[in-house]
């Protein structure tokens, strides 16, 4: 072979599995080939006819195959043995299957044993792919797919330098994981899985454990940092939202975590701090998981493929009150408010949202007013709405040179509080201070322009220009759109958009 079939972003991809509670779904696990990733998910939807159809989503495994030419690593019964003649291309897909040796007969191993398997498989990829090659030794980088714990061993891979080499660090090139309880797994009563709780390694998700194997001080409060040992941008955390369609357990654990989780994790422990993420309506595994999801897998190929990233933050300059709200705290009594915000994010072309946050979910964003307006030196938490990645491969429609997607905003009025009691006159439930579909276009051709429109104004379709970037962050260009419900109550705002080359 040669280092000219080694094309980025197209590496070859390593597929990581998520725990196995008993040792009947380890046997179950290690029995098939793929190890989940292969499986897909038939759903019902209503078209535009309003016939009711099926749609079948064939799962990441197959779509790879069939939209991006990669190929299983298999062949004759097994994965070739490296040192041998056979090579394989680039686009291979392969599993770390680091369950076999238990349903072998083997001892559960520990974590960090895992990540360090996982590092040996990374070698041993280079090697099926590369042979002895230089050029293409150079030219090799890997992306890592996991499912649950399985992004846990590759946090331990990057992050603790005792179980891991530079060489093999440095082969990774992206990490995008589902579903992993990056910053532990809490249930109802108990809090942390407790420490103790060692029946098959179930005390990996205990957070004190966690910050031994992932080389963090003994007395993190938290966990969700790669602490420097590897770049947030390359790492992407798809985060699930229905608690009421895992299954696991016979309904049971979803019961133990909670809403606000997607069955098995908390919203809240779901992502890594600085990294980019996407929430979907969709539990932690199963027909209704995030793995056999469309969704799923388009935020998959493109941050894998993508070739610019879209970061959206609110900044929100006044949200007015109800007129007889108003008038009581100009009287000088106490009013509280906590907010809502509601995004949910589609490319053009598509029938599927590529992220998705709302209050009917349990899953909007949440905003104290003084997290909004500190009187404090206290930083304000603006509302971090979205990371989208664009990408010219993956279009569902190529006839125009720009990137389109749209962003659905909404901001739920508030159920107010005067002097410790709930307002409710004139207040209806389901009333918006701002509500609009944001809709975007950008185009990366001689140089950067985005364009936009308001659907309450021209629907569907971008209408205004929004000019020069008001600044530079790096290679990051920033945009500014302002947005404005002069109702009362209403929000004045502005979308900031962080463009950047993927």
């Amino acid at each position: 072979m040669t280092s000219a079939e080694i094309q980025p972003p197209y590496h070859p991809i390593i597929f990581v599995r998520g725990y196995a509670g008993t040792d009947a779904i380890v046997e179950s696990t290690t029995a098939t080939p793929y190890m989940g990733f292969n499986q897909g998910a038939v759903k019902l939807r209503q078209r535009w006819t309003g016939a009711v159809v099926r749609y079948v989503f064939e799962s990441p495994l197959l779509r790879l195959m069939k939209e991006y030419g990669y190929l299983d690593a298999y062949r004759d019964g097994a994965e070739p043995v490296a040192g041998g003649t056979a090579r394989l291309p680039a686009r291979s897909v392969f599993v770390y299957r680091y369950y076999d040796e238990v349903a072998d007969g083997g001892e559960r191993g520990e974590i960090e044993a895992y990540a360090s398997g996982l590092g040996e498989t990374i070698l041993r990829v280079r090697d099926l792919v590369c042979g002895d090659d230089q050029a293409a030794r150079d030219a090799f980088a890997v992306h890592l797919v996991a499912h649950s714990m399985g992004g846990l061993i590759c946090r331990t891979l990057l992050q603790n330098h005792q179980v891991s080499t530079a060489e093999t660090r440095d082969l990774v090139d992206k990490v995008f994981t589902y579903g992993t309880p990056h910053n532990g797994i809490d249930v109802a009563v108990l809090g942390n899985v407790p420490g103790n709780f060692t029946l098959n390694n179930a005390d990996n998700f205990n957070r004190k454990r966690m910050a031994q194997y992932l080389d963090l001080p003994a007395e993190s409060s938290r966990v969700d940092t790669l602490n420097d040992r590897f770049d947030p941008g390359r790492f992407f955390c798809l985060v699930g939202t229905d608690d009421r369609d895992y299954a696991a357990g016979a309904g049971w654990i979803r019961r133990l975590v909670g809403p606000m989780s997607d069955g098995l994790v908390r919203i809240a422990n779901a992502v890594v701090r600085d990294t980019p993420r996407a929430f979907v309506h969709r539990s932690h595994s199963g027909q209704f998981g995030m793995v056999n999801s469309e969704e799923g897998y388009q935020n998959l190929v493109r941050f894998l493929f993508g070739n610019c990233r879209v970061d959206g933050v609110l900044k929100v300059a006044s949200l007015s009150l109800p007129g007889k709200v108003q008038r009581a705290l100009d009287a000088g009594r106490q009013v509280r408010a906590s907010y809502h915000f509601e995004v949910v994010v589609r490319t053009r072309g598509a029938t599927w949202d590529l992220h998705r946050r709302t209050v009917g979910e349990q899953s909007a964003i949440f905003r104290t007013w003084e997290d909004l307006f500190p009187t404090t030196d206290a930083p304000v938490r603006h509302p971090y709405l979205f990371s989208v990645f664009l990408s010219e491969a993956c279009r569902v429609k190529a006839r125009r040179p720009s990137l389109g997607f749209s962003v659905d905003l909404g901001v739920p009025v508030p159920e107010y509080e005067i002097d410790g009691e709930p307002w409710l006159d004139d207040h209806h439930d389901g009333g918006y201070l701002y509500r609009d579909k944001l809709n975007l276009e950008v185009t990366m051709h001689d140089g950067w322009s985005l364009r936009y429109g308001f659907d309450s104004k021209s629907p569907n379709r971008v209408t205004r220009s929004a000019g020069k970037p008001v600044g530079q962050m790096g290679d990051t260009v920033v945009f500014e759109i302002p947005i404005r419900q002069a109702t009362r109550p209403g929000m004045e705002a502005q979308v900031e958009l962080r463009v950047a080359l993927g």
